[in-house]
């Protein structure tokens, strides 16, 4: 029977006793064990979220193609993200980066398209941590207080806010124009006279001045246009290292070339100059870690971003998502996640890791709540939505991850992927569908979706920079979809096809289901290969897998088959239905997302549930 106890987290913490992650579960898990219920994040970019116009011209200006604002994320779509099933918020590209659009007449500097990419610029070459990007005001001489404005509104229909954070890099002409009295600018103090010294907060080309990338495959800034700026030439001596850790003072066209790497206090040989956090420290709690920093000398760009992150705190932000966390050493992350949880220890700390074995240290000693869940779960249901995978893989991802199942955020869509719909991708936004399911429902960890991902969005057009396939982030441009959604700000879904409408319910009933549910905070087992052994008609394109609670029991079966049918005898194995206490009769079976009535018959300790699997069809049975 132990075997099949395989509980989440939430209640792993409560059962299980004297295990070695217990007291770091229950300190990370402190959110949950209060409100013990799944979480949904949307990611939005008001850029891109309130635009009406549909010009769509490549490279095209902000007054060519539109922007959306603050103000177009009204109390009326804020209700409706609400009514989708959301709990958070991820308002990208909000603090203040590069545009290749002039605003000096608010005493904003004019950015260089040489050090720019796209037009609208990339969210993640911030310019300047204190302040938000104007483009996203309606005046931007008042464009904080706007962005207050937004955060207050988000509140009162009871939904949270979660900011990027860009630790490993900023924008290669950072200013900090707006930085508070009393705090320095990142580099204002820098001694550009060496390469490297622990309280720089940047690298240096000693004796070399930078140079712009040379371009290729025809790429020119802003598409060729003749701007007055755009000369080949960016002034910046001595030159700095890139934001990936190119060394060059000419990086490639490849590189993050419009970003300089941050100093953490890593010499150039990667050795560290700063105090390492002790061997048992990965079951020690925030509080503790904090305590642990308090009185140790740690570099200056620590410092910096921690004052940056207490800001928007401050400002009402609920919580940050950190770009590329893995390439800052964890030893910062503890100090800088234990200093915002002291704040706020409610706040919600998402991070990009892409390297499994960095996952563990990274939530035990970093203090992250949650890490993307992209090399094992997202990757494998990518390849089983293209029809290269085999279902069979997710029982061993979800094995493999089950000490931590509840700290790895599950997505099918964000800024840096391809759109579900798109050709590079599955090519239908309803082969999303099983995978939406599954995503959703194998764990008790948080899922997120990607604004217009509930529609369909294919991302067909070529905003400028990058290709099309994923929402362009670097220029102005609509998103047609959604914005059929929008329906002109009324945010009533009145342009939808009946298709892209009946794909939204889908998601709606799905993600309102899980924030609900009990089991879904509960126990995990599979039962997939069990069916693949016991009952004709199942195979590699289906899966299913049980949740269960106290309060409730689900049996969660998908057909990835985009063509066929399944119609097979779904069993549950005899351990589980022991479990469950159930005995030898008949049950009602509620399917969830289609509120249809089945039953289970229980025959010598196994359950049987008859399926007919329609393609791309998931059901969630909730047993009466």
């Amino acid at each position: 029977m132990k075997t099949f106890l395989k509980l989440s987290l939430v209640y792993f913490t409560v059962v299980v006793l004297g295990c070695k992650e217990d007291k770091v579960v229950a300190e990370n898990m402190n959110q949950n064990l209060q409100t013990p219920k799944k979480q949904v994040i949307y990611q939005v970019f008001p850029r891109l979220f309130g635009n009406t116009n549909t010009t769509n011209k490549s490279w095209g200006t902000i007054h060519e193609n539109g922007t959306g604002k603050f103000s177009d994320i009204s109390i009326k779509a804020l209700k409706e993200i609400k009514g989708l099933g959301v709990t958070h918020i991820w308002y990208t590209g909000i603090p203040h980066h590069g545009v290749i659009t002039d605003y000096s007449a608010y005493g904003i500097s004019n950015d260089d398209p040489d050090i720019v990419k796209g037009r609208a610029g990339s969210p993640y070459a911030v310019k300047d941590y204190y302040n938000v990007n104007p483009d996203l005001a309606e005046n931007p001489e008042k464009r904080l207080e706007e962005f207050k404005a937004l955060v207050d509104r988000t509140h009162k229909v009871g939904l949270k806010v979660l900011i990027d954070i860009v630790p490993n890099h900023v924008a290669r002409n950072y200013e900090g124009k707006t930085t508070p009295k009393g705090l320095e600018p990142f580099g204002a103090t820098d001694d550009t006279s060496v390469e490297y010294a622990r309280d720089n907060n940047f690298y240096y080309v000693v004796g070399e001045d930078f140079k712009v990338p040379n371009w290729e495959n025809g790429y020119q800034p802003l598409g060729g246009e003749n701007h007055t700026m755009v000369d080949g030439k960016f002034i910046e001596i001595p030159a700095k290292w890139t934001g990936n850790g190119s060394r060059s003072p000419q990086p490639s066209m490849n590189d993050w070339y419009e970003t300089v790497k941050i100093n953490y206090g890593v010499r150039p040989d990667g050795t560290y100059d700063f105090d390492v956090l002790p061997k048992d420290f990965d079951v020690k709690n925030f509080q503790e870690h904090y305590a642990f920093w308090s009185d140790k000398d740690v570099p200056n760009s620590w410092i910096k971003f921690k004052d940056i992150a207490l800001y928007w705190l401050a400002m009402g932000v609920d919580g940050f998502r950190f770009d590329m966390a893995e390439m800052v050493p964890v030893e910062f992350w503890s100090y800088m996640n234990s200093h915002i949880k002291m704040k706020n220890n409610e706040a919600m700390i998402v991070a990009e890791v892409y390297q499994p074995q960095l996952y563990r240290d990274y939530i035990h000693k970093g203090k992250m709540d949650y890490l993307y869940d992209k090399v094992e779960l997202y990757d494998s249901l990518k390849h089983i939505m293209q029809g290269h995978g085999w279902t069979d893989h997710i029982p061993v991802v979800q094995e493999g991850l089950k000490d931590i199942e509840h700290h790895m955020l599950h997505f099918l869509e964000n800024h840096d992927e391809q759109r579900i719909a798109s050709p590079g991708f599955a090519g239908d936004a309803l082969k999303g569908k099983p995978a939406m399911v599954v995503s959703a429902t194998i764990s008790s960890s948080p899922t997120m979706i990607y604004f217009g991902q509930e529609v369909g969005e294919p991302a067909a057009e070529d905003a400028g920079f990058g290709d099309p396939m994923r929402t362009s982030i670097f220029d102005y441009i609509g998103v047609p979809n959604h914005q059929r959604w929008v329906n002109n700000k009324k945010f009533d879904g009145g342009q939808l096809t009946k298709d892209e409408s009946s794909l939204r319910e889908f998601y709606k009933r799905l993600l309102n289901f899980t924030i609900e549910s009990d089991a879904l905070m509960g126990a995990y087992q599979d039962i997939h290969y069990f069916n693949k052994s016991h009952s004709e008609g199942y195979d590699h394109r289906v899966l299913s897998f049980v949740r269960w609670s106290a309060k409730q029991k689900l049996v969660i079966v998908s057909n990835f088959e985009a063509h066929d049918s399944r119609v097979f005898e779904l069993k549950i194995p005899s351990e589980i239905i022991s479990q469950w206490q159930l005995e030898n009769k008949k049950y009602i079976v509620n399917e969830v997302l289609s509120q249809k009535e089945n039953e289970m018959r229980v025959d010598d300790g196994v359950g049987k549930i008859q399926v007919t699997l329609n393609p791309l069809e998931s059901f969630i049975f909730e047993i009466k």
